[in-house]
């Protein structure tokens, strides 16, 4: 399978990571972690998963000004101008927005592009380059926006889901009916049992002139003013114009602020083993399991009548755990957190407020 040289990536790296809290910490959260002890960090293995078939002078990143220098540490050799270092935090959309008008101005506008989030694992390589190229044909031949669904393997409240309507040309492709971000579980189980509902991976593809329109309707004051100065473009221009008007932006995601406010969206339904690896359950689902049924991430651990836990503590560590059941037991540096394993998103977001008020942000 030939590259395409139209092919581009832009790979979203500029989170905070706060749902794996305390291993992921805001002053280096997961997508600059090796996780799992393979020598790579997520960040890295995105790329090098997106480098095999993409062309590498086609790959940018997103993140925010304060990870800057980790990228440069992680990915070397990527060039300078391929790392979008954004002001200020905001959601995804306007990431997109910048690294769409960058790509039209000093690259290709016959572009497509495939937006891709740092904290996903990849099961069957092949296939999933298979089915991302076959999705950036799409897009390159349809105005449209598109997104890739896996078939949900329990009735998980932590993802989003996509529910299919009309059929497209290709068996695999259909419009999209509607979209459900974080159901309850019983939601979540009715999703899965009707088999019209899919996993939303988070990955999204569109050719750039297309999403260029679409970001215009979703934002206009600022792409307005940037349209209405009229000068020639330049890298300098483009980067003043982010550092005064990027805070202007309102903290969408691509989700809510691009997909779901378009009446011309279709989802690919794609079976490459996928596990968004952005939260504890979501871990502890997707990796095989050891005795007991607990999972044990790069540790040294003895665990006596336990089961159901995830686990992962630091390397020079040992544990032993007795009696837990259904657990996270995680910890580092100066952080050691135990909870309940079920639905612990909301949990960790009010440990993390709580122990930031009361103690400050060096356990953040």
């Amino acid at each position: 399978m030939s590259v395409n040289k139209n092919n581009y990536c832009l790979i979203l790296a500029g989170g905070k990571g706060r749902r794996l809290w305390p291993c992921s910490r805001e002053d280096r959260p997961k997508q600059f972690l090796d996780f799992f002890s393979t020598g790579r960090t997520l960040l890295q293995q995105t790329y090098d998963r997106m480098a095999g078939f993409i062309p590498s002078e086609n790959i940018y990143i997103s993140t925010n000004h304060i990870y800057h220098d980790l990228v440069r540490e992680q990915l070397p050799e990527l060039p300078e101008e391929h790392i979008l270092s954004e002001p200020i935090f905001r959601n995804t959309a306007p990431s997109v927005a910048w690294a769409t008008y960058r790509i039209l101005h000093r690259a290709d506008r016959d572009a497509r592009l495939v937006v891709v989030p740092s904290d996903q694992a990849v099961f069957k390589e092949d296939v999933f380059k298979t089915d991302v190229i076959n999705g950036l044909d799409f897009v390159g031949s349809h105005d449209c926006l598109l997104t890739m669904g896996v078939r949900p393997t329990r009735p998980e409240p932590g993802y989003g889901y996509i529910q299919t309507g009309e059929p497209s040309e290709r068996d695999d492709v259909f419009k999209v009916k509607s979209f459900t971000e974080k159901p309850d579980r019983d939601f979540a189980r009715m999703f899965m049992e009707s088999g019209e509902f899919y996993w939303n991976t988070g990955l999204f593809l569109s050719n750039v002139n297309y999403l260029c329109e679409c970001l215009k309707r979703i934002f206009p004051p600022v792409l307005r003013k940037l349209e209405a100065s009229g000068a020639e473009y330049s890298m300098e221009r483009e980067l003043e114009f982010v550092r005064e008007n990027f805070p202007s932006y309102p903290n969408l995601s691509i989700d809510y602020g691009i997909l779901e406010h378009n009446e011309n969206v279709y989802v690919m339904i794609c079976d490459f083993g996928w596990a968004d690896l952005g939260m504890w359950h979501s871990i502890y689902e997707s990796m095989s399991k050891g005795e007991g049924d607990n999972v044990v991430i790069g540790s040294r651990v003895i665990a006596d009548d336990s089961r159901n836990n995830i686990i992962k503590l630091p390397d020079d560590h040992m544990g032993i755990i007795n009696g837990l059941d259904g657990y996270i037991v995680a910890e580092k540096g100066n952080v050691l957190l135990i909870c309940k394993k079920e639905d612990s998103s909301a949990l960790i977001r009010k440990y993390i407020n709580e122990v930031q008020v009361k103690y400050g942000d060096e356990f953040i």
